[in-house]
């Protein structure tokens, strides 16, 4: 047992401290594709917020680096071990603490799966509307960390959108409580908004306060076929420009579908070569205007075909194979996933150069998309050891950054910076504002400890 292990044993009840090699080696990384990673000194599975704060303060007292980690769904490498560094794993503080449907809230520790919490205030009447694809996995504490969108963001907002309240340990082990759970409120900085998206560089978040939302009208329905990346594209474009904001609108390409088809036989992969999905939730006759208005749209922009669906199981196929697409490609071998964010208005063009980046590093990429926000996510898969094409794919993922930040666009919609973005910040931030990111780390985190190598240097 190492000494920080041993330290940490000492501090804290019996069985909350891992150190078994075999064990730690599971927890060392996310699955960021080639993220680096090294093999922590000892894990944490805390259950209540004092004894993450002893755990800070131990690490503080000793410089021992922490990572805290949910579910390690993660695709930056935000949350992979640091040497000699302790992982908190939030696996045990999983309860939903209280949902109040009067003031349309929930509290939860940061273990809670985004799906569980879903399906519980759904039993009040009441909806958390951030589904990241991985939301069946996924948990509260790392979407609040990445600050995680989904598919039904682009009409309702991200994480950030829904969190009113935390509380985390910061500094050398000091427990705080940012925000506030009332409507209205404006005193002093928005320090929880600083810590959503922090990725676990300001601290450890031990709760978190969500706003919630009466359930959601039902959902119509439209699906696009398109011959090429670019017509979707001008179809998203085409949407944007009606004015109509769907709940969701996404892409999907037959590559991926037919990798969702290998795995699960779902029977989708004949359905096109480039597939939007639109929904749509106005109540009555105006829900019905605006699958009309996207259905235009999609023809106009050069659709093969596009149809409302009239079956509900086959629409929610469809959205299921699209929450589907990265477990899929994963068994095809290594994936190297973007997250890059344009205008929406320039997607047409990022998916244009996103073809021509494939073409010239001779990579696959496939093609998903939160594209009605312009969120794009190339998907670039690698044979496994292949290092010749683990080389053009390392290329291929520079370059869509940097075309991205040429359009005006962001290196990060919701998967955060982690290990794999930083220098993709540096270009797009500047030396003025990392000046500022650094100057708030150090006073959240005055002994350097908290995810350190990670977002910027």
């Amino acid at each position: 047992m190492t000494e920080i292990a041993a330290a940490l044993e000492r501090a804290l009840p019996a069985g909350r401290v891992v150190a078994d090699p075999d064990v730690l080696a599971s927890y060392a990384h996310d699955q960021a594709a080639w993220a680096p990673y090294e093999p922590p000194a000892a894990v944490v599975r805390p259950r209540e917020t004092a004894e993450v704060a002893a755990v800070v303060a131990c690490c503080a007292e000793r410089g021992a680096p922490v990572v805290a980690r949910g579910a390690g769904t993660g695709l930056s490498g935000g949350a992979n071990a640091v040497a000699g560094g302790v992982v908190i794993s939030f696996e045990a503080m999983d309860r939903i603490l209280r949902i109040d449907a009067d003031e349309r809230l929930a509290v939860v520790q940061p273990g809670v799966v985004n799906d569980d919490l879903r399906a519980a205030c759904a039993e009040h009447g009441l909806w958390y509307p951030p589904d990241p694809a991985s939301s069946p996995w996924s948990t509260i504490g790392g979407n609040v960390a990445t600050n995680a969108g989904g598919v039904c963001c682009v009409k309702y907002g991200v994480t950030r959108d829904y969190v009113l309240a935390l509380e985390a340990v910061v500094g050398r082990g000091e427990v705080v409580r940012v925000g506030r759970r009332t409507a209205k409120g404006v005193a002093g900085y928005d320090l929880a908004g600083l810590l959503v998206g922090s990725e676990g560089t300001l601290g450890v978040i031990t709760e978190v306060t969500v706003r919630l939302r009466g359930a959601r009208a039902a959902e119509r329905t439209v699906v696009g076929c398109f011959d090429a990346l670019t017509d979707a594209g001008r179809a998203v474009a085409a949407v944007t420009s009606s004015g109509v904001v769907p709940s969701a609108l996404e892409l999907v390409d037959r590559y991926c579908l037919r990798a969702v088809d290998d795995w699960k036989q779902m029977g989708l992969s004949d359905s096109g070569d480039v597939l939007l999905l639109a929904r749509c939730d106005a109540p009555g006759a105006a829900g019905d205007e605006e699958a009309a208005t996207i259905e235009a749209c999609f023809a106009s922009a050069g659709a093969a075909w596009s149809a409302r669906s009239t079956d509900p199981e086959e629409a929610d196929a469809l959205f299921a194979a699209r929450r589907l697409v990265y477990p899929a490609l994963e068994r095809l071998g290594p994936v190297l996933t973007e997250d890059v964010c344009v205008p929406r208005m320039l997607v047409p063009e990022m998916l244009a150069r996103i073809e021509r980046i494939g073409a010239e590093e001779e990579i696959r990429i496939a093609n998903v998309a939160h594209a009605g926000d312009g969120n794009l996510h190339p998907l670039m898969i690698v044979p496994p050891g292949d290092e010749a094409a683990r080389a053009r794919a390392e290329r291929a993922f520079d370059r869509i950054i940097d075309e991205a930040l040429a359009l005006g666009g962001t290196v990060t919609g919701e998967h955060g910076v982690g290990l794999l973005k930083m220098r993709g910040l540096a270009d797009e931030a500047g030396p003025a504002v990392l000046a500022l990111h650094r100057a708030v780390k150090e006073a959240f985190d005055p002994a350097g400890i908290f995810n350190p190598g990670k977002v910027f240097r």
